[in-house]
């Protein structure tokens, strides 16, 4: 498995993968799925110093090498300009390849991006205790910083999110 630099090719992918997550998880807050133009416009938007990337298999694995089984971006983090110098990032993966490092994979890449890209500090937003992201993260070198409790609705249930920080090492 290797990461590569997301291209319009993959938008229809990556809004799979997303949209699963909106109409049955709760690692985003969107409530509706993401349709082509707006994925395309989403596209667009994560380029330059917000790239996306996305983790497919080598040319060497049983799977076709175009098989997005991820993906990763960094955001804005505030519209103000002091804050940019912080961005958030976004981490999801297929649900038919959790497990397999495809996560830690792209976190590993995205934070190497940000580094090179001159960003500070990384956020992470995790919804409804997300265990398995919180260690992600954890993993490579955020740390908690706070709790927000009951911020969003969704299921027919208040969800908190947890905030952890990376700071670009010196």
């Amino acid at each position: 498995m290797r990461t590569r630099l997301a291209t319009m090719a993959d938008a229809d992918a990556i809004a799979e993968i997303y949209n699963r997550e909106v109409t049955e998880g709760t690692a985003t807050f969107d409530m509706v799925p993401r349709s082509s133009t707006e994925q395309a416009a989403w596209m667009r938007a994560h380029s330059g110093a917000y790239p996306c990337l996305v983790a497919v298999p080598d040319t060497d694995d049983a799977e076709p090498s175009d098989t997005v089984q991820g993906w990763a971006c960094l955001s804005p983090y505030r519209t103000r300009p002091a804050y940019s110098t912080s961005v958030e990032d976004s981490v999801y993966v297929h649900r038919d390849h959790h497990g397999r490092g495809v996560g830690s994979l792209l976190l590993g890449d995205l934070m190497a991006l940000a580094d090179d890209h001159g960003f500070h500090a990384v956020f992470a937003r995790i919804a409804d205790a997300g265990t398995a992201s919180v260690a992600l993260h954890a993993k490579h070198g955020f740390e908690p910083v706070g709790v927000e409790r009951e911020v969003g609705r969704k299921f027919g249930r208040w969800l908190d999110v947890t905030l952890m920080q990376r700071l670009r090492p010196d």
